[in-house]
């Protein structure tokens, strides 16, 4: 097999090219390191390779529904036993971690073969996977262009050959973002479905989730059997759905209602490639038989950004206390002293907050089956954009020696953080406030040739629905043929 016939194929069709005895795993993972050599300068999507890892994989016969399968994890929350968990800064780059995370677990037991780490923003906290550590990673359909975040290493990888799968998670976009911003299929699973464990019990309140970034549905819904279900002491345990999600694809996904909007619930500018790609999107549903009808549930969106804003800050001012200050980039600093400048009453009130949320669109999914935004309301930013000005930076340095965290607070930035921060991608949070699955898919393209993602949300325990919907897109609209130039 070569490249171009590596290329061709998903995970599932290659697990099946080796279990046919047309290739060997050992061919697979001589072709995904090659590429990865080959790109990796350019791309920058791996930042740590494990290649004598996956000799010792495939040193014993290897069986699971992957067998063979080359693979590679995120570097935040998807522990490798016996090597660091970055999260993208030197603050624990260099400090291993005891053992496997329930996710590489499992992703071992299916047969695939994990050679590598990839890159992600520090901490996970950007739209972009910009870093001091490890670089910039850029997109394969325009490499001055962002793949997104956190999940950019990621899709960068899976966009740019390497492999035809990736680890990743998605804590307010984080799968979506970069699926959409790089022509793959994105699924966010809802809370609890994929565990997190053993290292923690639950991440940021359970508003993230794991699981991979793709270029075929089938690929996906073959993972989530694999990474789903019980683990032993995790928080949650999630209601089994009706049957495997392999088998969803052989199911029509019936008459859908389908409500959508292209309005940022922040009011902010929304481009005019993302909203095309909704109303296009909104056509092609009724085309397929579905309802459509624009509506949106009545959720004030700056609340929600406050709300998120404020489990964003606590959460960075505690993962902060177990690195040395230096070794954490200015912004995100800055964002642990906002943290440490909230009370416990106002993050445990913004955490309650969420109730209402989740109720409002359970109540808007009583009368439609599925939401449909845009998953972003910006075409990807170019490397170094979205960079904190200089004067901004100068300026934090006497705050964050004084702490005055609780002082700004009183000038209001944090809405206008929110609005800064946010108003590029403003669609996904709802679903991981509301721990409701959600998924990009990447149907359209800008007129400069750059992908644009369209975003179905669905009730809680609604992969399944998500997955019928998503084949029969795919093969109505097939997204395969749409690669990178060059």
């Amino acid at each position: 097999m070569n490249f171009e016939q590596y290329r061709r194929h998903d995970a599932t069709g290659l697990a099946q090219r080796v279990s046919s005895g047309e290739v060997t795993p050992t061919e697979l993972l001589r072709l995904a390191a090659g590429r990865a050599e080959e790109t990796n300068s350019q791309l920058n999507a791996i930042n740590r390779l494990l290649l004598d890892r996956a000799e010792r994989t495939l040193s014993v016969p290897l069986s699971g529904p992957f067998a063979g399968v080359p693979f590679l994890v995120k570097d935040l929350a998807q522990d490798v036993g016996g090597e660091p968990t970055s999260m993208g800064s030197l603050a624990f780059a260099h400090t291993p971690v005891a053992e496997d995370s329930t996710f590489v677990r499992r992703a071992d037991n299916a047969g695939l073969v994990l050679f590598g780490k990839t890159n992600t923003p520090e901490l996970g906290l950007k739209g972009v996977t910009e870093n001091r550590t490890f670089g910039a990673t850029r997109n394969p359909w325009d490499r001055d262009r962002t793949p997104g975040g956190s999940s950019g290493g990621a899709a960068a990888a899976v966009a740019g050959g390497i492999v035809p799968m990736a680890g990743a998670n998605d804590g307010g976009g984080s799968i979506r973002i970069p699926a959409a911003y790089c022509g793959l299929f994105g699924l966010r699973p809802g809370r609890g479905r994929v565990p997190v464990g053993p290292r923690f019990h639950e991440i940021w309140e359970g508003a993230s989730s794991d699981h991979v970034l793709t270029r075929s549905v089938r690929d996906s819904a073959h993972m989530l059997d694999i990474l789903a279900g019980p683990d032993t002491g995790a928080p949650f345990h999630v209601a089994p759905p009706e049957r495997p999600y392999s088998e969803e694809l052989q199911h029509a996904p019936g008459r859908l209602r389908i409500a959508f909007s292209t309005r940022s619930p922040l009011g902010a500018a929304v481009d005019p490639a993302c909203r095309d790609a909704v109303e296009k999107t909104a056509r092609q549903l009724e085309a397929l038989g579905h309802t459509v009808e624009e509506a949106e549930p009545a959720i004030d969106g700056m609340a929600l950004a406050r709300c998120y804003l404020t489990l964003y800050f606590g959460q960075v001012a505690a993962m902060v206390t177990d690195g040395r200050p230096q070794d954490f980039e200015l912004d995100t600093r800055a964002l642990a002293m906002l943290g440490r400048a909230l009370t416990s009453g106002e993050y445990v009130r913004a955490h309650q907050q969420w109730n209402h949320f989740g109720r409002t669109l359970g109540h808007f999914f009583q009368d439609h089956d599925l939401y449909l935004t845009p998953t972003t309301a910006a075409l990807p930013a170019r490397i170094g954009e979205l960079e904190t000005p200089r004067v901004e930076q100068l300026a934090l340095r006497p705050l964050l020696r004084l702490d005055a965290g609780r002082l700004l607070m009183k000038t209001g930035v944090v809405d206008k953080l929110a609005f800064r921060s946010l108003a590029r991608t403003p669609f996904t949070q709802l679903a991981n406030l509301t721990g409701t699955p959600a998924m990009s898919v990447p149907l359209h393209r800008s007129t400069d040739g750059l992908p644009v993602g369209s975003q179905f949300m669905a009730p809680v325990g609604g992969e399944g629905r998500l997955l019928r919907l998503a084949a029969q897109l795919e093969q109505a609209h097939p997204w395969w043929d749409h690669l990178p130039p060059g």
